[in-house]
């Protein structure tokens, strides 16, 4: 596993935020919410949450509890562009399943697979894109249904995201 490297500049924002927080109710989830908006790859890694855990007294046992619990923290590098593929039974009924499969044959994805249970997490290469499912957006009316970068965009095919896959690459290589 390689070896992550922090820099004291981080560290110091990261006191700032976990002083910002202390003793509010949920300090936990709004420290660890804003020191992943901070971080490069927007996750968390390990010495990261070890530090959080110094700082604050926590066991690290508790906040890896609270981080692998909620599905918006992030226990690896995310691309700059998250793309979220609904797989409930309405979008898989209306080709949620051909998106994903276009995303995962076109996009440069390492060779090993992420796969947890039911869930497909993949972060390319490059770290442009992370493609991830979910089990439901609760947007059924307009499946299939896919999140990019916090937007939601229903009535997906493939062709209409081929369309947003050029234009966040076009952006990612002016960038």
């Amino acid at each position: 596993m390689k070896k992550i490297a922090i820099q004291s500049r981080e560290f110091k924002l990261f006191d700032r935020i976990i002083a910002r927080f202390r003793g509010q109710p949920g300090e936990l989830l709004s420290i660890l919410e804003e020191i992943q908006k901070a971080s490069k790859h927007q996750y968390l890694p390990s010495p990261v949450l070890e530090y959080v855990a110094q700082k604050t007294g926590m066991p690290l046992s508790r906040i890896y509890s609270v981080v692998t619990f909620y599905s918006f923290f992030n226990l690896k590098p995310q691309g700059r562009h998250c793309l979220t593929i609904c797989r409930g039974t309405a979008c898989h009924t209306k080709g949620s399943k051909k998106i994903l499969d276009y995303l995962l044959n076109a996009l440069d994805f390492p060779g090993e697979e992420a796969a947890e249970g039911e869930k497909i997490f993949f972060t390319t290469k490059d770290k442009l894109f992370t493609v991830r499912t979910v089990a439901c957006f609760g947007q059924c009316a307009l499946a299939p249904v896919v999140e990019v970068d916090g937007e939601i965009f229903g009535h997906m095919t493939v062709e209409k995201i081929k369309k947003i896959v050029a234009g966040l690459e076009k952006k990612g290589r002016v960038k």
